[in-house]
């Protein structure tokens, strides 16, 4: 009866350590992806504004490589979210995590927008100027607001 009981409540420490775990990690890479989200924006702004070709080049990279570790860093993020949602049932039929989910959405098309951005830089056929960028910059301050608010409010 003590070995049941003592497995019992091993396999109750792994379910909700897998839990734990899952949100950890999808807080950290949410976290991580929103620091691309924002800089990724203030390289466009020296984008725009850059006549140096030497100097935007350098920019060009440097936006390339962060919207490559952002892309990383989005997927599992995004995957474990789900999972929390699917599996671990965080939000399941609630009015709160169906916003949540709209607004995630967002943040993926924001996140695609930017992409579309650098393949015109890429191209040197960027039609925004560097003002127009920065205000770019306050949407995903906005939504992770937004989100934040859902997740820990609950309306």
């Amino acid at each position: 009866m003590a070995r049941f009981v003592a497995n019992s409540f091993n396999k109750g420490l792994i379910v909700g350590n897998a839990y734990l775990w899952t949100k950890t990690l999808h807080i950290v890479l949410i976290t991580s992806w929103f620091a691309g989200l924002f800089y990724l924006p203030r390289i466009f702004v020296n984008l725009a504004d850059e006549k140096n070709p030497e100097v935007y080049a350098r920019l060009l990279g440097m936006a390339d490589r962060l919207f490559r570790f952002m892309t990383i860093l989005a997927i599992p993020a995004v995957i474990l979210g789900i999972a929390l949602w699917m599996h671990f049932k965080i939000g399941r039929g609630e009015v709160w995590m169906h916003a949540k989910l709209f607004f995630v959405i967002l943040l993926i098309g924001y996140h695609h927008a930017c992409w579309g951005m650098l393949k015109k830089f890429r191209k040197s056929i960027n039609t925004h100027s560097g003002v127009w960028y920065r205000w770019f910059n306050e949407v995903p301050v906005v939504l992770l607001l937004i989100v934040v608010a859902l997740v820990v409010i609950k309306p």
